[in-house]
């Protein structure tokens, strides 16, 4: 008999438990049932559960036993990310409690610490989603920087680099000196921040007067190229082709005309440094006849290198900015400093300013594989649902520059590429193979050296829906599972994943997309709509929720609410509201076995007799076709609803208390035994 009150903490992990030990969510390779395959988005190995994983999770759970129920072979593939800046995070800060930093450990040493942390911290939201109730087949749980990932990743970049779509090249990038890597444009936030607007004279080199610049990055002035005016503004056309003096590093530089000045903003010239701005770097391409320097002015920690004045080397790049504007207004070249609000790019794991950076990085070709990605979706080979967020899609895929995918950090995938003495490149799958090929190149066996950088995280992850089936091996799960039936995610990594996996799943799994659906789900807001953040102490931790209501309340109150193209605003008192719910079904529960109303085999709800019965037995049926329909089309709120109308209405507030008066009669002389028997049977079947 249940409990009298309804503990959802007992019985959560009591399934739990009971769930693993009979390995019931474990895929069938080898049954005949027709497969059905989820990718679970791998979350960081440093990550915990928030309220976006608890909303994506129970999604893909409830696609995955609603499949199971219908006789498919279900493959939930779960996993993580090795994440490779976020762990660099931990242990620096674990390095820095003791007083030191990474490179007072070497390599291998940093390495052997990452892979200690990793077996011991890392991985606690595993813990967090069997708590929540999901059902992936952990048996198979795969690690990006796992044995057989690691090799996939290997031949990936290779195959790449063989045909041409991987290169190494001297570029722009964004670089965030408190983590010393390149960073993706899509990890940089962009603030308004009320600053300056400095204003400054640059001098005509045969001194018959000046130009005035302005800008709001003083320290760049000593890396300028160029001055560059629009090619109408009157003011200026006459100037066009002659030269002007850098002040401070008394540099000569031509005045070029460019469509990209805005004439009204400033003084409409404005200052070009090219190795340190990507418009100006844009401007730099398209006039580099005109013997335009490209000067990097950093270290990798943004002070001044020895490319400047003597007395700026070694400057943080905040303090060189005070030093330009103290020597210019000693120079009488300081025209006025004004109030200026603009953009500045911030790291959005470091927090600190961005600074572009021109560096010898490693770059994919991705407007190249963009193509077959694109025309997957406009020619249905992939579908999103709701449909909107094709349109993301397509003006990310539709305007790929190349994807920067080398990182200065240490653990992750060491980028395969190694170096003779004359710097010639040899990629290569293992060391052995490379010195294969360098010898063969050079007649003789050379000293090589590995590159340092790693790949980016999302390298690894762009092959998750092949490699996590163990390609390039043509395994039988490979052949099974994919393609794989559907992706669940939220929006905002649709350019970040969802993209890149299109690319390249079709460009090694013979033009087979990865997956034939994506779902994007809604974010959760709090109660009032807002966004949530720890700024704004808003966070809602759903295993807070789950101590306090369970987790079928909260995967409840999350699914009821989610509606294609809107936003869900959580509030506690809707979480509340369906442990009542929880409530009610485990009260009537009770009272069916209470009553003795079990099901029974070989019952036939066709051969039901009684109007009463007949009624509940035609709703229950309308309400499983109506249910199938909307987890169909991944309309989770009308499944939930369906589910709710009819528990605590129909079932529980009508055809129970019609129940009750006859099997209240049952232990009564003369009570209907066919009667009886047939409520009992039929609400043991409902």
């Amino acid at each position: 008999m249940l409990e009298k009150t309804f503990q959802p903490k007992d019985i959560e992990s009591k399934f739990t438990k009971k769930w693993e030990e009979l390995k019931v969510f474990q895929a069938q390779p080898d049954s005949d049932k027709p497969p059905f395959t989820i990718m679970m988005p791998p979350p960081n190995v440093t990550g915990s559960l928030h309220i976006g994983h608890a909303l994506n999770h129970s999604l893909q759970d409830i696609l995955c036993r609603y499949k199971r129920m219908t006789g498919h072979d279900v493959l939930w593939q779960p996993g993580m990310d090795h994440a490779s800046i976020a762990v660099h995070m931990v242990l620096e800060r674990q390095f820095s409690e003791q007083g030191k930093s990474r490179y007072d450990f070497t390599r291998e040493e940093f390495l052997e610490k990452a892979w200690e942390w990793k077996e011991k911290s890392g991985g606690m939201i595993r813990s967090q989603l069997k708590r929540l109730g999901t059902s992936p087949d952990w048996s198979r749980e795969r690690f990006t920087m796992d044995e057989g990932l690691s090799a996939a990743v290997l031949k990936t970049f290779k195959e790449l680099y063989d045909q041409g779509l991987i290169y190494r090249a001297k570029k722009l990038v964004n670089w965030d000196p408190e983590r010393g890597t390149v960073i993706s444009d899509l990890e940089v936030l962009h603030r308004d921040i009320r600053g300056k607007m400095y204003h400054f004279h640059y001098p005509f080199e045969d001194g018959s007067g000046h130009i005035s610049i302005a800008t709001t990055r003083p320290e760049t002035i000593l890396a300028d190229g160029a001055v560059a005016v629009h090619p109408d503004d009157e003011r200026y056309k006459d100037l066009v082709g002659r030269n002007v003096v850098v002040p401070i590093v008394n540099r000569i530089i031509p005045i070029v005309a460019d469509e990209y000045v805005k004439a009204d903003f400033g003084s409409g010239a404005v200052k070009i440094t090219p190795a340190h701005d990507f418009n100006d770097y844009e401007v730099y391409q398209r006039h580099k006849d005109k013997g335009i320097p490209l000067i990097n002015l950093f270290t990798p920690d943004a002070k001044m290198n020895e490319t400047c004045p003597s007395d700026y080397v070694g400057l943080d790049r905040f303090e060189a900015r005070k030093r330009v504007v103290a020597d210019f207004e000693a120079l009488d070249l300081l025209d006025k400093i004004e109030d200026h609000t603009h953009q500045v790019p911030y790291g959005e794991r470091s927090g600190v300013v961005i600074e572009p950076y021109l560096t010898d990085q490693w770059f994919c070709d991705t407007p190249s594989l963009a193509k077959e990605a694109g025309a997957a979706v406009r020619e249905g080979g992939m579908e999103f649902v709701p449909k909107q967020y094709e349109n993301m899609y397509f003006d990310w895929i539709d305007n790929q520059i190349p994807w920067c995918i080398s990182r200065q950090l240490w653990w992750g995938h060491r980028i395969p590429a190694f170096y003779g003495p004359d710097d010639h490149i040899f990629v290569a799958q293992t060391r052995e193979e490379a010195e294969e090929k360098a010898r063969a190149h050079y007649g003789e066996a050379v000293e090589l050296r590995q590159d340092e950088d790693v790949l980016d995280t999302w390298f690894s992850s762009a092959l998750w829906a092949h490699s996590t089936l163990d390609w390039p091996d043509q395994t039988p799960e490979l052949a099974k599972y994919y393609p794989t039936d559907v992706l669940v995610t939220g929006f905002d990594i649709i350019t970040f994943w969802v993209s890149r996996m299109m690319m390249m799943s079709l460009h090694f799994m013979k033009k087979e997309v990865p997956f034939k659906k994506v779902y994007v789900h809604a974010l959760v807001r709090d109660s009032k709509g807002q966004k949530m953040s720890k700024s704004k102490g808003n966070i809602v931790d759903p295993i807070e929720i789950i101590e306090r209501y369970g987790a079928d309340a909260l995967r409840f109150t999350l699914t009821a609410m989610e509606a294609q193209g809107r936003d869900i605003k959580l509030s506690e008192s809707r979480i509340e509201g369906y442990r009542n719910f929880a409530t009610k079904l485990w009260n009537a529960a009770r009272y069916c076995q209470m009553k003795n109303c079990v099901p029974i085999d070989g019952f036939n709800p066709q051969n039901v007799r009684f109007p009463l019965n007949r009624w509940i037995v035609s709703e229950l049926q309308e309400t499983q076709v109506s249910y199938q329909k909307s987890l169909d089309n991944f309309r989770f709120n009308e499944a939930a609803n369906n589910l709710y109308h009819f528990i605590w209405g129909t079932f529980c507030d009508w055809y129970l208390e019609f129940t009750k008066p006859v099997l209240n009669d049952a232990d009564q002389d003369g009570a209907q035994d066919e009667i009886i028997s047939e409520v009992r049977a039929v609400t043991g079947w409902v």
